[in-house]
């Protein structure tokens, strides 16, 4: 008798990241309907904000069509069953005083992001947030840009710091299954018991597997969005994956029909068009940069008449991430003046 998979854990972020493929503009009554659906085909965690997380909102990176006072009163009322609300939050767009308030509203999952060789500057929220009775989580984003060696390191201090998961972000869609396999095995080897966590992108069209390799290697907290909507190419199709490793014969709590019928609303409700693998996100991917740059990428380029291929790049060799993106009209200038 083959002994029993593990019980996994779906983290749905499609409230979250999903909001890049809409920019920012999901409004409450599309926020209920969808918390509402996927509560009720069990998914664990519905992960709801702006698409950069707490007090991302602004002009830089895009304001938001509601405060996330809004959005978590809109989703914490729509949940039933044992769906928990979780929130994401990056320092230097959020603070402490937005987990004291996302708290207020009923989270109880907290993720702390950090830069994939930052994750020093996780170290005083999640303390907070472990103050507060959430559960605390940390990520490292960009992760393609470490070592998987620099990740394992980097997920231990997290642990050390109060983290009771941690794991990796392929921000730009950039990774293989052999790249998945083996920092989720390094991670998995320096944490423990500790559950680890992959958020997939899916800008090589990868995504699904990717999440089945982090799983192989020992992952136990997946992320997924109904119908993969999220920055760029998208994340990893929420639907597709867990009819995969249910297959597989992992366990996940989720009612697979009723899973179908959230997706379905999302696609009605959400995002009129499905997120695609076009020329501009697989570009993204091969040259490792943040997915969420593909929109102001793709305009800047068509607008200075330059090849938006030469401007990925340009910014991968820069290793640019989220929060730079003055960049892109930088290396944009550049390229025109020097054409």
């Amino acid at each position: 008798m083959k002994p029993e998979k593990p019980r996994l854990i779906i983290h749905d972020p499609t409230l979250r990241d999903g909001q890049h493929a809409v920019g920012h503009q999901l409004d409450a009554d599309q926020m209920r309907t969808y918390a509402e659906a996927a509560s009720k085909a069990g998914v664990p965690v519905v992960e709801v904000g702006h698409g950069n997380g707490l007090g991302a909102s602004s002009l830089q990176i895009g304001r938001a069509l509601l405060s996330d006072d809004e959005m978590l009163t809109a989703v914490r009322e729509s949940l039933t069953g044992t769906s928990r609300m979780g929130v994401f939050m990056a320092p230097g767009w959020g603070t402490g005083r937005d987990i004291r308030r996302a708290a207020g509203h009923g989270a109880e999952v907290v993720r702390v992001a950090a830069h994939c060789t930052e994750g020093n500057v996780t170290a005083r929220h999640l303390g907070l947030v472990r103050e507060l009775g959430l559960e605390a989580q940390a990520v490292l984003l960009m992760s393609h840009m470490a070592s998987p060696e620099r990740l394992a390191e980097e997920c231990l201090r997290a642990v050390g710091y109060g983290a009771q998961a941690v794991g990796i972000m392929d921000s730009a869609g950039h990774y293989l299954p052999t790249d998945i396999s083996e920092r989720v095995r390094r991670i998995v080897e320096a944490v423990g018991e500790v559950p680890v966590i992959f958020h997939g992108h899916n800008n090589l069209s990868m995504a699904v597997a990717n999440s089945v390799a982090a799983v192989e290697a020992g992952a136990r907290i997946i992320d997924a969005c109904a119908r993969g909507f999220g920055a760029g190419a998208g994340n990893t199709q929420l639907e597709v994956l867990v009819a995969v490793l249910h297959r597989m014969g992992h366990q996940s709590g989720i009612d697979m029909s009723a899973l179908l019928h959230a997706s379905d609303i999302a696609h009605e409700r959400l995002v009129k068009s499905l997120p695609s693998i076009d020329s501009g996100g697989l570009v993204s991917g091969l040259t490792g940069v943040f997915s969420g740059f593909k929109p102001r990428v793709m305009s800047a380029a068509a607008a200075a008449g330059v090849d938006a291929f030469d401007v990925f790049a340009e910014l991968g060799r820069r290793q640019v991430v989220a929060g730079q993106e003055d960049q892109i009209d930088d290396v944009v200038r550049a390229l025109a003046a020097a054409s």
